[in-house]
């Protein structure tokens, strides 16, 4: 049931998005709180060995790089590492950050083989829409996603 709700979810999205023209515009005219995601970030318990393991699955290096927190830029959106500071019996998996991918399965199967485990095989969520997702060594969701409707506003 928990891996149901959000599929619908994305089956309803991917409904509406291909529903829309192709040319419609984004409004502009409001003056918007919210400018879009940012930052995501992992819990890892060694900070240094999970460094190593994202700049691997990810192909890029970080560019902060202290002992008490990782960024990396990724595509323009912040991934972050941060030390665990208690420890976590149980990772969550109520929230997945997908990240976009010019085709999933490749990039699937590159994070398995690196040493990420299986939390969803890639498949079709309507359309073209392709997910997926892989817990990396620590049990932090990895999200995976194609979705060519999806653009990004330009920025002012």
């Amino acid at each position: 049931m928990k891996k149901i709700i959000p599929l619908i979810a994305l089956l309803l999205l991917n409904m509406c998005l291909f529903s829309q023209q192709a040319d419609q515009k984004i409004d502009t005219t409001m003056k918007k709180q919210f400018l879009g995601l940012r930052t995501c970030l992992y819990v890892v318990p060694d900070l240094n060995e999970a460094k190593t393991w994202y700049t691997k699955a990810f192909e890029t290096k970080p560019y902060f790089d202290e002992p008490f927190y990782v960024g990396f830029n990724i595509g323009g959106y912040e991934l972050g590492l941060l030390p665990e500071e208690k420890d976590y019996s149980e990772r969550t998996d109520n929230v997945v950050m997908y990240w976009g991918v010019v085709e999933v399965e490749p990039v699937f199967d590159r994070l398995i083989s690196i040493g990420a485990s299986l939390h969803e095989e890639p498949h079709s969520v309507g359309g073209p829409l392709i997910v997926a997702s892989v817990k990396d060594p620590w049990g932090n969701v990895i999200g995976l996603i194609y979705n060519p409707a999806f653009k990004l506003p330009e920025e002012e």
